[in-house]
């Protein structure tokens, strides 16, 4: 499984590429940033993000794009940016068929670190761990991507396996209610 993470915002978009399986030897295939001038008009920074990520895209053909969930935060104007820059990762994935995944913060901390409450510095020690990386990436946007990307590889199964058991209930009740 090959999967573009995003950690959406405005002025540094991080974007890490994993692949691997769950329960195997992960690689990292490509980590960066996709930056914008803060001085700049919104419009023109929300088409310099969706470049990146469709750069991102090009390179690594990736089969699914986790990106973070949006969080209520206590300053209104920097949640706006990053849910721009989310709704941008989430359209220019749909544009080409790629499924999308949402994860929390506290998901993808406990995923990496086994503590939802987890640093960023925890944090980017453990990918550095995980991925056999010399050094932890930077910024930290970076390793959060990267974080994304192995968290949605490792929750994958699990929710795949829930969502095929919901559907197969959801046809089998309607299937009882139309005989």
């Amino acid at each position: 499984m090959r999967v573009l993470g995003v950690d959406p915002g405005l002025t540094r978009c991080g974007v890490g590429v994993v692949e691997g399986v769950a329960g195997r030897q992960l690689t990292m295939l490509g980590v960066g940033v996709v930056r914008t001038a803060a001085d700049a008009e919104l419009g023109d920074r929300l088409v310099a993000v969706e470049r990146g990520i469709e750069q991102w895209l090009d390179e690594h053909r990736p089969e699914f794009v986790a990106v973070e969930r949006v969080f209520s935060q206590h300053n209104v104007r920097t949640v706006m940016g990053t849910a721009q820059a989310s709704a941008v990762a989430m359209l220019c994935a749909a544009r080409r068929g790629i499924p999308v995944a949402l994860h929390t913060p506290s998901e993808v901390k406990a995923a990496v670190t086994g503590s939802g409450r987890a640093d960023k510095a925890q944090v980017g020690a453990m990918v550095t761990r995980l991925l056999r990386l010399s050094a932890p990436p930077k910024p930290a946007d970076a390793a959060d991507a990267l974080a994304l990307a192995i968290c949605h590889i490792w929750r994958a199964p699990a929710q795949n396996r829930l969502q095929q058991a919901v559907a197969l209930h959801t046809a089998h009740a309607s299937k009882g209610r139309t005989a």
